[in-house]
Parts: C-alpha cells; structure tokens; sequence
C-alpha cells in the first residue's frame, strides 16, 4: 500500500514535482485549508506524511492523524510543531535548513546598509513637500562600514552567509553562538564571543540568526538592548519572540539604538493589540521617521527558494518515509 503524503495549505496549482521525486509508492494529496483543524477525518485518517509551512500543529491537532510518520517542515524555524507530543508518539519531524541561506543572509544586509546609509532619512526627506535641501543628513546611523562591529547571534547556515557578506563589506565580524564548533571563527576569518553579553558590548550592529527556541525566546531584552553601544542598529530576521519589541521601541525612542530593520514579528500577521512600535511605525510619526524598516517576513523570498522549498521539501519527506534514512531531523532537545 503506497504512502500518502498530505499538503493541506494551497500552495501549488497541481502535484507534478512531487510525484516526479517521490514516485509511485507515494500519493499525494492537495488540499487548501485555513487550519489542520478543517481537514476531513478522512484525509487525516489516510496521511502518513504531512507537510507544514504556515500552519501550526500543536498536538491536538496532531492528534487527528493515526498513521502519521513524518511531518517536514518546509523551511527552516520549527517552532510551529509540536515536537514533544510527535516524539511521544513516534512521529520524524525534519525540517528544511537550506533553501533561503542566501537570500536571508541578503536581506539581513540589505536592511543593515539601508540603515546605515540613511537611504530611508533621504528617501523621506526629498519626498517631503517641499523636498528638503539637496544636502547631507547627519544621524548616528550613517558610520563607516569599517569602522563598525557587526555582531551575530547564531552562527548556522544564514548567520554564517552573513557574516561572509558583512565581512566583505568590510565590518568587523564578531559572533555568538554556544553551539558553532570551536575553530569556525579561524575558518571564516571572524571573532568569537565568549559570551552574548561580551557580543553584545561590541556589537554597533547586532544582527539575530538564532532559532526560536526555549533558550532563545526573549533573549534580546530592555537589559540586553542597553549593553549595545550608542547608535547601534538592530535586524532581525530569525523569529520574532528572540526579540523584545516594546524593548526595542523604547531603545529607539530614547535614541540609545539609531535604527532597526524587523522582518519577523512575535505575532504574524500582526492583530490588535498590535505592539505600539508598530503602530508609530504605521502612523509615520516623526521621531521613528527612516529609522525603522518593518518587512512582513519576506526575507526567504525569490522564485528560486520557493522552487527549492517545494524541491528540497519533498526529498525530504522521501527519505523519512522511504529511506534510506530521515535527513535533517528535528529532536525534541533541540530546544
């Protein structure tokens, strides 16, 4: 009897790539729904293999699948499974590390150097009725790119991508990770910190990497954001809860960090009570004017990486149903 492997988000217009990598030992069903919750019992009751990329699958929501395997992840965070009920009951859970690197890497950077080149100060001021002068701003974001820290926390795939790209704009590298080998700093040419707040001291600007886990929800606090030095710059393209938001906005309010690029937020899609960082950000309210870029979780974002998304995925969930044996396995202990 074939495996059934379900996709119950939409995401494709038909199953041609995925019957081409798993073959005919596997059926495939598309679905499109709002939650795992709309799914029939039918189609619960049939699927050995599930497949997530928005949805959240805590375990009650697990719990409707008897014959569940595997689950994959298609993408990088695996903070939206519930690990501990999959691992209770047998289930793999993989994600995919490897399909975004580059381009998250490049956002990271896009959002550093459009801060501290101060193209969203010029941008507004030269859109102002009338424009403003056809003159220089000064602002204690715009530095010299060697003259600065960059500082990383989390050292895996992206942060190492981005460290090689701040490195060859000609920042000094510095990172902190507790779980990156010892010698990675000598390979990549970078410095290593032996602590986040030894990181943080140093860092003018910090640029988050790390996966949401117990460990690292709210790590960058109101007491880790005043370690940073006078005008640093804050980005934040791993997950939203790393971050203090409110933290954040009184950071920026009082001037201590210059500017903050936010692709991730705690709540995704933002609702009411939306953070009030967000509201003054809506609102255009002139003291956070260029000094804040809020992207709505996009930094993974080409044709090419959803391709690899789709691609990466379904070998992915091939070899955890398949063989020869599950790749990029999620523990529980992983956080």
């Amino acid at each position: 009897m074939p495996f059934t492997v379900l996709y119950a988000e939409g995401m494709y217009p038909d199953d041609s790539v995925e019957r081409s990598i798993y073959g005919p030992e596997v059926r495939v069903l598309m679905r499109a729904t709002p939650s795992l919750a709309e799914l029939s019992d039918e189609d619960c009751a049939a699927t050995n293999g599930l497949m997530i990329f928005r949805h959240y699958a805590p375990g009650a929501a697990l719990s409707r699948f008897p014959r569940l395997r595997a689950i994959v992840r298609m993408g990088v965070g695996y903070d939206r499974l519930d690990r501990a009920y999959a691992a209770e009951h047998g289930i793999v859970v993989c994600n995919v590390p490897d399909y975004g690197t580059a381009e998250v890497a490049d956002h990271a950077i896009a959002l550093t150097l459009a801060l501290r080149r101060g193209l969203l100060l010029h941008h507004a001021a030269q859109r102002r009725d009338p424009p403003a002068g056809w003159t220089t701003i000064d602002s204690p974001m715009i530095r010299r790119a060697e003259t600065l820290a960059f500082g990383i926390v989390g050292l895996g795939r992206i942060g190492t991508a981005a460290a090689l790209r701040a490195r060859a704009f000609g920042y000094r590298v510095v990172f902190f990770d507790p779980y990156a080998p010892n010698g990675m700093e000598r390979a990549l040419g970078i410095d290593r910190a032996a602590s986040l707040s030894d990181l943080l001291r140093q860092s003018d600007t910090l640029s988050l990497h790390a996966p949401l886990t117990r460990e690292t929800t709210g790590m960058i606090g109101r007491a880790e954001l005043s370690l940073l030095p006078d005008g640093a710059v804050v980005v934040n393209t791993a997950r939203g809860p790393i971050l203090d938001v409110d933290a954040l906005g009184e950071a920026l309010r009082d001037g201590h960090v210059a500017g903050a690029g936010l692709d991730v937020l705690a709540v995704e899609p933002p609702v009411e009570p939306v953070p009030w960082l967000l509201r003054a950000y809506r609102a255009r309210e002139p003291w956070l004017e260029g000094r804040l870029i809020v992207t709505p979780h996009s930094a993974f974002h080409t044709p090419e990486a959803w391709q690899d998304i789709r691609v990466k995925s379904a070998e992915t969930m091939r070899a955890a149903l398949l063989g020869p044996r599950p790749q990029n396995v999620i523990t529980p202990e992983m956080g």
